[in-house]
C-alpha cells in the first residue's frame, strides 16, 4: 500500500467531491468533541478518538502519528477559529501599531469582568489546582505551543519587514506571551478604575521593548 494514502481510503476508494468529510476531518472533529466534553486535559487515546471518528486506528496514525500532533492541530484549528488571520487587516499599519493591535485581540479573548474570572477559574482548575500528570502537562504544552506559533508568525512578518532580527523572534514571542498571561490574570482580579489605560500602557511598553530593543542591538 502506498504510504502516502490513508488506509481507509485504500479500502473505500476516493471520496466524491461534496460528500461527507474525509477521515482527517472526522478525526479532528472527534478529538475536539472529546476535549469539549472532558475538558482541556482530556486524554486523546488513539482507540477512543478513532472509534468516535468512525475510522481505523491505522487511518488515525496515518494522519497523526502521535497524540501531540493531533492535539496541536486541534488547538491550531480552535485558535484560528477564534482569531482568524483574515480579520487582521492591518498590513498598512506601522510595525508597533500592528503588533499592539494584534496582542490586544489575543488579550480580548480572555474577556472582561465575570467572563475573565470564569476563564481564569477554568484555567486554574485545569492546570494549577491538579496534580501535574502527563496528560495535564501535555494539554498545557499544546496550548503554549499554539500561542507561540501565532506570536512567532506575527513577529516573523515584522522580521521580514526589518522591524526586528529573525533570531530574536523566539525570545520575543516568549516575552510577549508572558506579558499577555499577566494581563489576562489582572483582568480576572479586582482592579481599580483605569485598567484599560494600564493595559494599553503595558502593551505599548512591551512592544517597544521588543522592537526598540532590537533596533538598539543593530
Amino acid at each position: 500500500m502506498d504510504e502516502g494514502r490513508d488506509p481507509d481510503d485504500e479500502r473505500g476508494g476516493r471520496r466524491p467531491v461534496g460528500r461527507a468529510p474525509g477521515s482527517r476531518e472526522r478525526i479532528l472533529a472527534a478529538a475536539a468533541a472529546l476535549i469539549a466534553e472532558d475538558g482541556a486535559t482530556a486524554r486523546l487515546s488513539v482507540r477512543a478518538v478513532a472509534s468516535r471518528a468512525g475510522v481505523s486506528v491505522g487511518s488515525l496514525r496515518h494522519h497523526f502519528p502521535t497524540q501531540q500532533a493531533l492535539r496541536d492541530e486541534v488547538m491550531r484549528r480552535v485558535s484560528d477559529w477564534l482569531l482568524p488571520e483574515s480579520e487582521l487587516d492591518d498590513d498598512g499599519a506601522a510595525p508597533h501599531d500592528r503588533l499592539v493591535a494584534r496582542l490586544r485581540r489575543v488579550l480580548d479573548l480572555a474577556g472582561t469582568g465575570a467572563d475573565s474570572r470564569e476563564a481564569m477559574t477554568a484555567l486554574i482548575s485545569s492546570f494549577v489546582a491538579v496534580e501535574p500528570s502527563a496528560a495535564v502537562r501535555e494539554a498545557h504544552l499544546a496550548t503554549q505551543r499554539d500561542s507561540r506559533r501565532r506570536l512567532e508568525g506575527w513577529l516573523g512578518e515584522l522580521a521580514a519587514d526589518g522591524a526586528l532580527p529573525a533570531k530574536d523572534v523566539p525570545r520575543a514571542a516568549r516575552f510577549l506571551e508572558t506579558v499577555l498571561n499577566g494581563l489576562a490574570l489582572q483582568r480576572a482580579l479586582p482592579a481599580a478604575d483605569g485598567q484599560a489605560q494600564v493595559e494599553a500602557e503595558v502593551l505599548d511598553a512591551a512592544v517597544d521593548a521588543v522592537l526598540t530593543g532590537a533596533a538598539a542591538e543593530d
